[in-house]
């Protein structure tokens, strides 16, 4: 009984904000990796990417705000599957897309050699891509941003003003803190928690979720109860008031010359649940 109220007092204990990371875990593991690259490819759902129509109206206006064409050097970090980096390809870019998912990696290289598009993508954690290559337009989105430890943003700040032609663009999503007031703190329990997603044999899910009013951070800890094994995953959200953002972008070298309320280009509305945000090198 001394190991199950100590397992139960560790999932209860409040954990400094991004004092753990296992998002990689999330993508990387064979079973889960599979799962989430279901739900990017549902065009219906808005899970690990938004639904397709979505998709479609957001590449097209990046593509005319940006007079994306040929000769447009792009780069997305965290490019899942290529649902953008293909869709902007098409335009003539050429595109670079990061990720540290193999499995989303293996299905847009694929669907880019299909379609004879030239897009390079790179397997590898985006805080350590590095290239020579400069880019007009960096996009970061369904809110990655938000994932990332402060220390985290600033590096990807960082490497966004390194990369960027002197004329370049960054493009990023981001919640609001009008989400931020939605969330609450709860516990719950369920056996196979999420309808399985988390394992294909049996096991137990408990979800705490905590909420930081004073760094507005929320955290999602799911622990996974298997027969053979115990696993938590942290999942951690940054929420964000633009200036808030703006000052982060300025301490690393970029200004924030527009808002948006998506990456779809709708007008900003404070009261959205996210906004977008367009910066550029001081």
């Amino acid at each position: 009984m001394t190991d199950i109220f100590e397992a139960l007092d560790e999932m209860n204990r409040r954990p400094k904000p991004f004092e753990f990371y296992t998002t990689k875990d999330l993508w990387t593991d064979e079973y889960t990796s599979q799962k989430m690259l279901a739900f990017h490819l549902d065009e219906t759902c808005d899970m690990s990417s938004r639904n397709g129509a979505f998709i479609d109206a957001s590449a097209a206006w990046i593509a005319s705000r940006f007079r994306i064409g040929p000769g447009t050097d792009i780069a997305d970090f965290g490019c899942g599957p290529g649902l953008y980096t293909t869709r902007l390809a098409r335009k003539g870019a050429r595109v670079t897309g990061i990720d540290f998912s193999p499995r989303s990696i293996a299905y847009a290289r694929e669907t880019a050699a299909k379609e004879g598009l030239d897009i390079r993508y790179i397997n590898e954690d985006y805080l350590e891509f590095d290239t020579e290559s400069r880019f007009d337009l960096i996009v970061m989105i369904m809110c990655d941003f938000c994932a990332l430890g402060p220390d985290r943003r600033r590096t990807m700040l960082a490497k966004f003003r390194k990369l960027l032609k002197p004329s370049g663009a960054v493009l990023l999503d981001a919640y609001s803190l009008a989400a931020f007031g939605e969330r609450k703190e709860a516990t719950g329990f369920e056996p196979n928690l999420l309808d399985g997603f988390w394992s294909p044999e049996p096991y137990y899910g408990f979800l705490h979720t905590f909420k930081y009013d004073d760094v507005r951070v929320v955290l999602d800890r799911y622990t996974i109860f298997e027969r053979e094994r115990t696993r938590t995953v942290y999942n951690w959200l940054q929420y964000f008031a633009p200036e808030d953002m703006e000052r982060e972008f300025a301490a690393c070298g970029l200004t924030v010359a527009e808002r948006y309320a998506d990456v779809a280009g709708a007008p900003y509305d404070p009261r959205a649940s996210e906004f977008a945000a367009v910066a550029r090198r001081s």
